[in-house]
């Protein structure tokens, strides 16, 4: 009997358990859970054919035999087999619940959907050749107060500009972990999208936080007509803490300075730590008027042990009651934390949904993008 092929069943199968029943107590074994379960739950097919490749090998091999042991790995293997498929079938379903959401808003077109089998066979969020990335700008004088700008490297004129701000609860994260497929997807279609760190705990506190989101927001309207973008048509997305921040900010903004949309993924809508209801400043955007709120792309994971699926459908009814703006909330079937960090079915989904919210708002409808005149074309009209 192999021992590698024993630990491949064993390691798999506990990945598997997690992505599909993940535990929410105790809060140890969650994390543990979430972390082991994370990439298994994002593409379950393509663990399905390395699970199958590897049974395949052990039989070829001679490693399974007929002895008890070789019995009851197969065994598991099976039952991995048979969780892996539902778990396939359960992301499979992301676009129809897209769908969904969006005629639950009251948005009767449905969202264009992605070759399916594209999604299945590319999930790494890698940048297209046509997007140039610029990397660490400065927005400010701290070590994390920096920056990337993805554009297209023909340089379309005119296109709307996104803003991004990483997860991390506050005290971790990174520019360059989550939501690569939604800055390439808007890049590519001749975005400027700009996704910038901020300072964390425990060196910096709420206000700090608050302030960097403004920085990077103020960058973005001083410097994005650089890079050819409308810098007056600004979209604010973040996952988890950098959803919190984005929510809050969209709702605290000044109207000259309000967000043609604000997109959250995943996040936390609760106090910032330690806080309560007699803050001076409120860190909850439940504490905030929603009636000025401008459209808002809510999408979470149903089994998301990290933040409360619930709180996201809280914060969806909210802006429903308070604001004329369109609220597209989208709580993907068997999703996760993180769900973003790969370009899987669901994250397809939630791409197609802002597409259409995108569409119906009318921010970056495709005509606003244009392509610079080729070298040694000629200009109409007036002018060298």
């Amino acid at each position: 009997m192999s021992n590698d092929y024993l630990v491949h069943v064993l390691v798999l199968g506990l990945a598997t358990t997690a992505a599909l029943v993940p535990p929410a107590r105790p809060r140890l074994l969650a994390r543990a859970a979430f972390l082991g379960g994370m990439v298994v739950n994002e593409v379950p097919h393509l663990v399905l054919a390395l699970l199958a490749a590897s049974t395949a090998a052990a039989i070829w091999s001679g490693d399974l035999r007929t002895d008890v042991l070789s019995g009851v790995l197969l065994a598991g293997a099976v039952a991995t087999a048979v969780m892996l498929i539902l778990l396939t079938r359960r992301a499979a379903r992301s676009g129809s619940v897209a769908g969904a959401a969006l005629r639950a808003a009251g948005m009767d077109r449905a969202p264009a959907r992605r070759s399916w089998w594209r999604t299945a066979l590319t999930p790494l969020p890698i940048r297209p050749r046509s997007v140039r990335r610029l990397r660490n700008l400065r927005y400010g004088g701290h070590r994390r107060q920096r920056l990337d700008v993805l554009r297209r490297r023909d340089r379309p004129t005119g296109g709307p500009v996104l803003v991004y701000f990483h997860g991390g609860g506050y005290f971790s994260g990174s520019k360059n972990w989550e939501a690569r497929g939604l800055l390439h997807h808007l890049a590519a279609r001749g975005w400027v999208c700009v996704s910038a760190t901020y300072r964390l705990r425990p060196g910096a506190g709420f206000e700090e936080h608050l302030a960097d989101a403004e920085a990077a927001m103020a960058w973005a309207r001083t410097h994005a007509g650089e890079h050819g973008a409308d810098a007056t048509t600004v979209v604010l997305a973040g996952s988890s803490a950098g959803a919190h921040l984005t929510a809050l900010h969209a709702l605290r903004a000044k109207p000259d300075e309000r967000p043609a949309a604000a997109v959250c993924l995943y996040g936390y809508y609760g106090r910032y730590y330690g806080r309560g209801a007699d803050e001076a400043v409120a860190s909850t955007p439940f504490a905030l008027p929603a009636s000025d709120a401008p459209p808002f792309l809510i999408a979470h994971g149903s089994l998301d042990n990290y933040t409360s699926a619930g709180t996201a459908r809280a914060l969806a009814e909210k802006l429903r009651a308070e604001s004329s703006q369109p609220v597209v909330h989208l709580e993907l079937p068997g999703g996760q934390h993180a769900f973003d960090i790969v370009s899987s079915w669901r994250l397809t989904a939630v791409l197609d949904t802002l597409d259409t919210l995108l569409a119906v708002i009318g921010v970056g409808s495709g005509q606003t993008c244009q392509r610079p005149p080729s070298r040694g074309s000629r200009r109409s009209g007036p002018g060298p």
